[in-house]
């Protein structure tokens, strides 16, 4: 039975933890264990304890998969310095390494994402792509595996993680009967993209930002140029650009391509139109124009997009 070490702590989601825990428990392929920094149950993100089996420091001798839950992002509890410090050390040992969510942050921290393809909570993407520039974000991605390192999408992805290990190391029927005693996919459809992102960026404090936002999504062919909306706004460009940098993250053109791209991804999954006609609809005036964004935003092609997703009712 393969050794699987939980690193927890203070603030750490519990279904980060429980998730992947059930999958490997459920398998009878492994012997996992719980540490925390002193041995002593930690307290999860929703104030219930969770007890640990045994300190970061009396994790002897090699281990065969070292997972690192997350935490809430991007307000909650993260580990102290006495986790972090021990994470290099116990990764080294380990002969595969894997994070659930924003654990993958904190492997990042460590220095042990660099160089590696990795992804995180769509969330904290961003965050994660600016703040380690040597990793290579997959933001649409449930989970990346690169070498002997495995990243996760938020909470549920663990799920599909812990599968994919159980896939790897003892075969598909055995991850299938896994996944079938959960009810759950053993590899679910779709990526991060499949989430909404009008609903992924913040409520701007600013009401005529907030309309501006809603309208765009409401109608992603509309008028929606840089003077267009500033007008509506009833702003200057340049004040329009600072309050979507400021507010949204974004530039106000990277966002209507964003929100455009979504709409695309909809009509190309669900419907029988032509890529063509698909991107007329959307806003993007030509294929082309549709087909960079696509690169830019998903980095996959609107073609391939649509033979990954399309759904089994497109044709009837």
């Amino acid at each position: 039975m393969e050794d699987v070490v939980v690193a927890v702590y203070d603030g750490v989601v519990l279904l980060d933890v429980a998730g992947p825990v059930q999958v490997l428990h459920g398998s009878r392929r492994y012997r996992i264990r719980l540490a925390s920094v002193d041995g002593r149950a930690v307290r999860t993100d929703v104030g219930a304890p969770l007890g640990a089996h045994l300190a970061l420091s009396e994790v002897e001798g090699s281990v065969g998969t070292l997972l690192v839950p997350g935490y809430v992002y991007p307000d909650g509890d993260r580990p102290a310095e006495s986790f972090m410090g021990r994470l290099p050390e116990l990764a080294g040992r380990a002969r595969r390494v894997a994070s659930v969510c924003t654990g993958a942050l904190l492997l990042a921290e460590a220095g042990l994402l660099d160089g590696r393809r990795a992804t995180t909570h769509w969330a904290a993407c961003a965050d994660l792509a600016s703040r380690f520039p040597r990793v290579a974000v997959e933001p649409d991605a449930i989970f990346v595996r690169d070498g002997r390192v495995v990243t996760s999408a938020g909470v549920t992805a663990g799920i599909d993680l812990a599968l994919a290990l159980v896939e790897e190391d003892h075969g598909p029927d055995l991850a299938r009967t896994v996944a079938k005693h959960m009810v759950v996919f053993l590899q679910r459809p779709g990526g991060q993209s499949q989430f909404s992102v009008r609903t992924s960026v913040a409520t701007p404090r600013h009401p005529a930002l907030r309309r501006l936002l809603d309208a765009v999504a409401a109608e992603p062919a509309g008028n929606h140029t840089l003077a267009a909306m500033a007008d509506r706004a009833a702003v200057s460009e340049r004040h329009l650009t600072r309050l979507f940098r400021r507010e949204v993250g974004l530039t106000p053109g990277r966002y209507v391509e964003r929100i455009r791209v979504e709409a695309a991804q909809v009509l190309l999954e669900t419907g029988a139109a032509g890529v063509d006609s698909v991107a007329r609809r959307c806003g993007f005036g030509s294929d082309e124009t549709m087909r960079r964004a696509f690169l830019q935003v998903l980095g996959t092609t609107p073609t391939a997009h649509r033979r990954r997703f399309r759904t089994s009712h497109t044709d009837r």
